[in-house]
């Protein structure tokens, strides 16, 4: 008979996704334009996937993260706010990659793998009349300054984020099981959906949070499974559109929610390609809906390889579901940690009483 005991897992140090070592994170925004850049990165290049469940996605480099495809290691993973201006951003990220001469070695040059992927926060109070595209050059400072620590909430690609009803923001969170397999999450909360139950504060994500991270408000025990909450974004959509909008949802790509899960397990590219599926799972825990059909929901998985897997199929299952439980505190703590502006279009989440 197998022992029933649960697995005694544990918050990492810093309870962010820089808890499995080796990882760094950079974080740049600007004010005035209300949106930014975050990177990832580490010492040495790393293996990484990516799977796409979103209807309306935005990125650059990614196919060659397929399991099929010839590159096996990157250089740095870019999360990014300005839509398609973002995806600039990795151009950034490249440019001082290639000031250190790193890259993958293709005969006397080295290039930069930097796959990226995108948020739209185009309408959310921020200016949007520059001229030259900014993002090259955050994702040159977001790069530049990772470390081990940053901030959460309206910070890096998470300064411009909404939901459907809040701020949104960047979120991370991680977690040490027993066999020495550690596992972090880094996401940008910005999805059609709302993270909070219609009518209260409380998250979706309160049965999987950990040492009261956001907020310690416990679930919902009387809500309606059917009832969806009002999209407040489409006030700023329709502001925008003037007296002719009768619109009554968002136009595609106007949203997304884009994570990063990184692991210290050894895994290959078809392995992070089923860890990133099974962390989606987190997403639709944390963001009611999620996955729709004007959301780019997607999810990098990354291996640093330090930590050999003793069970393969079994410890791939249990990191699947670690891996879902990070991303689902990870959005929550995203929205609980965003803290207001001039000019913001939504309120955050300290603003509101259930």
């Amino acid at each position: 008979m197998q022992n029933s005991e649960p697995l005694e897992w544990q918050v990492g140090d810093r309870n962010l996704i820089t808890d499995v070592p080796g990882i760094k994170v950079g974080n740049a925004d600007d004010a005035h334009v209300k949106s930014g850049v975050s990177v990832l990165t580490a010492d040495i290049p790393f293996v990484a996937s990516v799977d796409v469940m979103g209807g309306a996605p935005g990125t650059r480099e990614t196919d060659c993260l397929a399991p099929d495809k010839l590159v096996q290691q990157v250089d740095a993973l870019v999360l990014s706010g300005g839509s398609a201006f973002g995806l600039d951003a990795a151009s950034g990220v490249m440019d001082v990659l290639r000031s250190q001469n790193r890259g993958l070695s293709v005969g006397p040059v080295k290039v930069p793998i930097v796959p990226s992927a995108i948020i739209f926060d185009l309408i959310n109070g921020g200016a949007s009349d520059w001229q030259d595209n900014p993002y090259r050059g955050l994702g040159a400072n977001a790069f530049s300054c990772a470390s081990s620590d940053f901030e959460l909430g309206s910070h890096g690609a998470g300064a411009g984020a909404t939901t459907a009803v809040l701020k949104g923001g960047l979120g991370s969170a991680s977690l040490v099981m027993p066999n020495g397999v550690i596992v972090g999450a880094l996401v940008v909360v910005n999805p059609h959906g709302s993270v909070v139950v219609p009518g209260t504060q409380q998250f979706w994500a309160a049965p999987f949070e950990m040492d009261r991270e956001f907020g310690g408000l416990g679930a919902a025990t009387r809500h309606s499974p059917t009832l969806l909450p009002k999209n407040e974004k489409l006030r700023a959509y329709e502001a925008m559109q003037g007296e002719e909008s009768h619109s009554s949802a968002p136009p595609a790509g106007m949203n997304t929610t884009i994570a990063i899960i990184a692991t210290n397990a050894k895994m290959d590219k078809a392995q992070l390609k089923r860890l990133a599926v099974a962390s989606q799972d987190g997403m639709a825990r944390a963001i009611v809906p999620s996955h729709t059909p004007f959301d780019g929901d997607l999810v990098f998985a990354l291996s640093t390889g330090e930590h050999e897997l003793q069970e393969p199929i079994i410890d791939s299952m249990q990191l699947g579901h670690a891996a879902a439980v990070c991303l689902s505190r990870a959005i929550a703590r995203g929205v609980y940690h965003a803290s207001a502006a001039a000019s913001d279009t939504l309120p955050v989440w300290s603003s509101i009483k259930s």
